[in-house]
């Protein structure tokens, strides 16, 4: 599959913008999330989750971002969803992709966005007791766990 079909399959599926930079970008509803990582891995054959990250847009909100790829093809597509200011919730997509599991961890530990679905939601690098999340920007740094220098 060309990077051309793809991005007609999902302008019209899904009826959103794609962009093209280097890859295929897509932007989501944070409920159609879930949906469009099935519908990569499926029918565009991005079965490869290459990283998880998120971006703390400060007064606009969390935003996640994921990409997939499609080895054979070769097709990267970059999943973005923004969560609303306060919003801190996000379908997991671990039962889709086992890569998924540490990086949404991650994800949880640095900047508090519960995976709902995820199987094992628990801190990863920081302590159990750690109190905040370090990549957010609200992070106090005279916090008792100041960030590290």
């Amino acid at each position: 599959m060309t990077a051309a079909d793809a991005r007609a399959r999902i302008q019209e599926k899904f009826g959103v913008d794609v962009v093209a930079d280097g890859g295929l970008a897509v932007t989501l509803p944070r409920d159609r999330w879930e949906e469009f990582a099935r519908f990569a891995a499926d029918e565009l054959g991005c079965r490869y989750f290459n990283w998880l990250s998120a971006v703390d847009w400060k007064d606009q909100g969390l935003e996640v971002l994921c990409r997939v790829e499609n080895l054979e093809a070769p097709l990267v597509v970059t999943m973005r969803t923004r969560l609303t200011a306060g919003e801190t919730r996000c379908p997991s997509l671990t039962s889709l992709y086992r890569g998924a599991d540490w990086m949404e961890r991650e994800c949880y530990d640095m900047f508090g966005i519960v995976f709902e679905g995820h199987p094992d939601l628990r801190r990863i690098l920081l302590s159990d007791d750690w109190e905040g999340y370090p990549l957010r920007k609200d992070y106090a740094v005279d916090t008792p766990f100041a960030p590290y220098r």
